[in-house]
């Protein structure tokens, strides 16, 4: 009887001491558990992985595409993560305290507060500034479904513009009415009735009967309670309505009214520059 030598197993490809039985599906390479992916079908070795996967570019431009509402996204968590900020250094910033706290007095928004030398920051810092849990949820649910219906339409970079023209218009509103050396101002709730001014605007352009709407019934709701309970900044919301039904007349025009492209970019631009300007002005 004669007996044939043990097979001599090669070595795996990327450790040559290692001896294999095993190697990929896809190039044929022979390589050791360590090499190998498991794959819908066999195993691949980690440069057929690396290989197969997208390029950087690709994999960003499919992942931007997936963001259906980065932006309105961004800003909810920015305005969580300044609330979170807030309370953590006082507690009673959820809404149980009687007066500002020390991080709400520096965001927030006042006529004596904004004439200092550096207070113009406090145009937008207020915007994200909320009083409370309640006051930030309400302003939070309305802006997810208001970014809903306007970020896909207008696009990422004009959708921005447009909230942040609505913020600063909101604040120059509220210099403005109740600016007067008086309270504190912040809440997002300008530029929130700035989109729901928008929103509004633009159904209205398309033939829509805002009123017979959830946004026409909700604004109409919410302007009333505005002038009905103490405490609400009146500035802030008439402010920012009017600026967002202003730049929604534009942005949102229908295709059978159209405007040119750059117009939609300057509007909120323009809106934004008139509302910073005329805060500074009334402050000083």
């Amino acid at each position: 009887m004669s007996s044939l030598p043990p097979p001599v197993l090669p070595s795996c490809y990327r450790h040559p001491n290692v001896s294999t039985g095993r190697s990929c599906t896809r190039c044929g390479r022979p390589a050791c558990a360590e090499c190998l992916v498991q794959a819908t079908v066999g195993s691949h070795c980690n440069d057929c992985v690396r290989a197969s996967r997208p390029a950087a570019t690709v994999r960003a431009r499919d992942w931007n595409a997936r963001q259906t509402n980065l932006v309105t996204n961004t800003l909810i968590a920015i305005n969580l993560a300044v609330f979170v900020w807030v309370v953590i250094g006082d507690t009673s910033s959820l809404g149980f305290g009687d007066r500002p706290g020390e991080r709400e007095i520096q965001l927030g928004l006042s006529r004596w507060l904004i004439s200092e030398p550096d207070g113009w920051y406090r145009l937008v810092s207020a915007g994200f500034l909320h009083f409370g849990i309640l006051h930030l949820a309400m302003n939070m649910i309305l802006l997810f479904q208001l970014g809903q219906m306007l970020e896909a339409p207008l696009g990422r970079a004009r959708f921005a513009l447009l909230y942040f023209a609505c913020l600063l218009g909101g604040s120059f509103g509220a210099l403005v009415i109740q600016g007067g050396g008086g309270g504190l101002h912040g809440g997002a709730s300008g530029a929130v009735f700035g989109l729901m001014g928008a929103a509004a605007v633009g159904m209205q352009r398309r033939g829509v009967s805002v009123f017979q709407t959830g946004i026409g019934a909700t604004l109409a709701i919410n302007l009333l309670l505005t002038f009905t309970i103490p405490g609400i900044s009146i500035g802030g919301h008439v402010g920012g309505v009017i600026t967002g039904a202003a730049c929604g007349f534009v942005m949102l025009a229908p295709s059978w009214k159209p405007v040119p492209a750059w117009v939609t970019w300057a509007t909120p631009l323009l809106a934004g520059i008139i509302a910073f300007v005329g805060s500074v002005n009334v402050a000083g």
